[in-house]
């Protein structure tokens, strides 16, 4: 019996992966009473942003600050968690050569903590990289050291970068570290130096430079568990445990037709019409069969991850240290990034006199450190917290240990030719779409992989969104926001009044103008006629030779005002562009030199 036409017309959506990405997606094909099923390996979901629970501690795999400038986004949290998210005051700092640093760096802090002489060496370093920058910003190095000198780049940016990255910053590239100011409004921030807020509570403030954010009570697990929840009461399938093992796909047809899948032990096959993926690239492409071409597999092999893995601590103490998350740059110990997981929420610890602390490493899965037992992570944890002076080994009344795989995309300087060649074939798929950090091997924000899960959903829907434009242009993802009609004409009115003037038209125009005043007031004059023909205008013979109150004396007078006109004009637009510069330069630095807050916190 052959299926009828409304049978063709159904949507059978297979996703694979659990995160924020693959649950988003289900969520919001939910709403358009579209059915898919959702495959998990793990026995939690939440992927990277799941909250892991150790005989009652909670903790969060790396910090994850709900904020985004999106918003829908916005929406779906609240929708999903309601009154279950806190509203938290940040403090995170830079812990290096035994000191704490003030994140962004202040002058006085660093002034005390780095003393005068490094201090007065960061500033000639950087005076003298604003004289004579670096033509090239290829690499991570270049890049940081343009904007703010090698002294400080060395100091505060190379070590602590080469620990999560595990290569040298040389081999980084620079657009890695680019997509991180991306997310900024340079018109907004002109708008915040030029226009005095009526009511300074309600000034804006640039989102990603925020000093508070909301967190679920229970770490962010609570968000995809609960939205897991909600996605299967409405029909939908969360299925945990359950390993993609093979992708089967028509080559002639150029669609993915089923998935072979691990469920519990037990290998099933499932049909599906359309099929999301936040599977790392890499082991995406491997799973394939038929086998995909050479090129296309060798240029998969040839994009690397970065694991990273926690040592949680269970302190005997009330209180540690004040901070949300501190960032660790002294070189003499492994130790990347320690978090507090009270001070994001008070829910995190069954007992308050109690600190849970997360020690965060960066590393390869087939390095020392990766394949060191947990008993021997705990005791490097131990030995390394209280080198760093934070609390005493003998404080430490238990721990555990949490492995995460491939956390992040690692952008070296052949990770864009070899994504370039995997893109490319897999855009020929029809029915398969990419989305997430890992599935697109792109280091988005949770709020932008949860968007190319939304467009993703709306595309099986019927729309047709670019899911590589999302976050690639901050315009693009922006469009999703209501903007105040206010709002758009005050950015408008800023645009065009920063807009660089034009010289020679502003130049020639005010000539036109100086020529034709004197050569029609001269003709006037001669017109009018009387005993002394224009007394006062023939005065302009001391400062235009040959001129005089006549036919001639008027074309003159034209070319010497047209001439002088010309020469104001043009060096005051001048002046004017190049005051504006220096303005527009003002901001845009302290602007960067704000977004490294926003910056590592995207490690």
């Amino acid at each position: 019996m052959k299926p009828s036409s409304e049978d063709k017309d159904i949507k059978k959506v297979i996703i694979i992966g659990g995160g924020p990405a693959g649950l988003t997606a289900a969520y919001e094909l939910s709403k358009e009473n579209i059915d898919s099923i959702v495959f998990e390996k793990d026995k939690v979901v939440g992927g990277i942003s799941k909250t892991v629970n150790y005989k009652d501690y909670y903790f969060d795999l790396g910090g994850h600050r709900f904020f985004t400038k999106i918003q829908y986004v916005q929406d779906i949290w609240k929708e999903v968690l309601g009154n279950d998210f806190l509203h938290r005051n940040r403090l995170s700092r830079i812990y290096y050569n035994k000191k704490f640093f003030n994140y962004p760096l202040r002058p006085l802090n660093a002034l005390a903590g780095l003393g005068l002489w490094n201090t007065t060496a960061i500033l000639c370093s950087y005076l003298c990289v604003h004289l004579f920058p670096s033509k090239k910003e290829e690499t991570f190095d270049q890049w940081v050291s343009n904007r703010f000198g090698k002294r400080l780049y060395q100091i505060f940016f190379k070590t602590y970068t080469e620990k999560v990255w595990g290569i040298p910053c040389s081999e980084i590239k620079a657009e890695w570290a680019a997509q991180r100011i991306k997310g900024l409004s340079l018109v907004k921030a002109i708008k915040n130096a030029v226009i005095k807020p009526k009511d300074n509570n309600k000034k804006e403030v640039i989102t990603t430079l925020i000093d508070s954010f909301d967190y679920p009570k229970f770490g962010p697990g609570l968000m995809y568990q609960t939205m897991s929840k909600n996605i299967q009461n409405n029909g939908s399938l969360v299925q945990m445990e359950s390993e993609v093992n093979t992708i089967l796909w028509n080559k002639n047809h150029r669609k993915v037709e089923s998935l072979e899948v691990d469920v519990n032990g037990q290998k099933k096959i499932y049909h599906g019409t359309d099929f999301i993926s936040t599977m790392p690239i890499r082991e995406l492409v491997q799973k394939f069969k038929p086998t995909v071409p050479v090129k296309v597999l060798k240029a998969a092999n040839d994009l690397k991850y970065r694991d990273f893995l926690t040592v949680v601590l269970i302190i005997n103490k009330r209180d540690v240290f004040p901070d949300n998350w501190i960032y660790i740059h002294e070189p003499d110990v492994k130790l990347g990034r320690i978090q507090n997981y009270k001070n994001w929420s008070p829910y995190m610890v069954p007992d308050p006199d109690k600190t849970c602390l997360g020690l965060e490493y960066f590393c390869f899965e087939e390095d020392d450190l990766w394949t060191m037992s947990d008993r021997e992570l705990i005791e490097l944890g131990k030995k390394e917290l209280e080198i760093l002076g934070f609390a005493e080994a003998t404080s430490v009344e238990d721990a555990t240990v949490v492995r995460v795989p491939k956390a992040y995309p690692v952008y070296d300087l052949h990770y864009k030719c070899a994504l370039n060649v995997v893109c490319e074939f897999l855009n020929g798929i029809d029915n398969l779409q990419l989305i997430g950090r890992n599935g697109m091997h792109r280091y988005n924000n949770m709020d932008h992989s949860m968007l190319t899960a939304i467009y993703a959903a709306r595309n099986i829907n019927g729309a047709n969104h670019n899911l590589w434009a999302v976050n690639e242009e901050q315009e693009y993802h922006e469009e999703i926001i209501d903007k105040p009609i206010e709002e758009s004409v005050t950015n408008n009115v800023i645009i065009k009044t920063f807009k660089k003037m034009d010289k020679l038209g502003f130049a020639v125009a005010i000539g036109v103008v100086s020529g034709l005043s004197i050569f029609l007031a001269t003709i006037f004059l001669i017109i009018k006629g009387g005993g002394v023909v224009g007394p006062n205008l023939r005065l302009l013979d001391q400062f235009f030779i040959g001129y005089s109150v006549s036919l001639k004396g008027a074309f003159v007078g034209m070319f010497y005002s047209f001439f002088w006109g010309f020469l104001f004009g043009w060096s005051f637009a001048y002046l004017r562009n190049l005051l504006l510069a220096l303005f527009v330069f003002r901001v845009k630095r302290r602007l960067e030199m704000l977004t490294f807050r926003d910056f590592l916190d995207h490690f």
